[in-house]
């Protein structure tokens, strides 16, 4: 199963423009393609991506392909959820989460 079409894929080389640049707030699932509970994430961030399509933007950053972003923002584990709003990180979340909590980081509750 492929990734949903509403999944941006964020890296070192793009990070500046697709999220700190982003008109919408940014939700960032930080993962690894050895990392388990990121297996399990990954469908309840995708579901997000198409339900909030136009209103938030949401990608996927892999930590080890994209070292420089992990390391600027202290990713130590994965799965790391991050949600940027003008630049800045407004929350984080590390650990396999639901979309409820994912959902409460997008308002800033």
């Amino acid at each position: 199963m492929g990734m949903s079409k509403n999944m941006h894929a964020f890296t070192d080389q793009n990070f500046e423009q697709e999220v700190l640049k982003a008109t919408l707030p940014v939700l960032i699932d930080f993962t690894a393609v050895w990392c388990g509970p990121c297996k399990l994430l990954s469908p309840i961030v995708e579901k997000l991506a198409d339900e909030l399509v136009g209103r938030v933007k949401v990608g996927k950053l892999d930590i080890d392909t994209s070292p420089n972003v992990t390391a600027k923002y202290g990713i130590r584990g994965v799965p790391t959820v991050m949600v940027f709003k003008n630049g800045e990180r407004v929350g984080q979340h590390v650990g396999l989460t639901n979309r409820e909590t994912l959902l409460k980081l997008i308002d800033g509750r």
